[in-house]
């Protein structure tokens, strides 16, 4: 019971950091140089991991969300936003712009 939530907290961290990551970078660093180097995406990817860390540490001290969240989730986290960033810097390369529709 407990894997299985651990499991659908992970998945849903990682894609939060994605999209979030994906978005950022192909509207706001559009113009940005520095960020559309590969470096930048694996830059993101770690820092986004120690952050996630830092903050699932004092989570794990909790008896029931110890459980569910640790280092994994972080990890996953960190994954997701870096894949999430280097998507975007592909978005930004080809051209692809949201618009309104009209």
């Amino acid at each position: 019971m407990f894997g299985l939530l651990a499991l659908a907290i992970s998945l849903t961290a990682s894609f939060v950091g994605y999209s979030t990551a994906r978005r950022f970078v192909r509207e706001r660093l559009r113009y940005v140089d520095a960020a559309l180097s590969p470096v930048a995406a694996i830059i993101a990817g770690i820092g986004a991991a120690v952050v996630a860390g830092l903050v699932v540490t004092p989570i794990g001290w909790i008896p029931l969300l110890g459980k569910l969240v640790g280092g994994g989730t972080a990890l996953v986290f960190g994954i997701g936003t870096g894949l999430g960033a280097r998507a975007g810097q592909v978005d930004v390369k080809q051209g692809y712009r949201i618009t309104s529709g009209l």
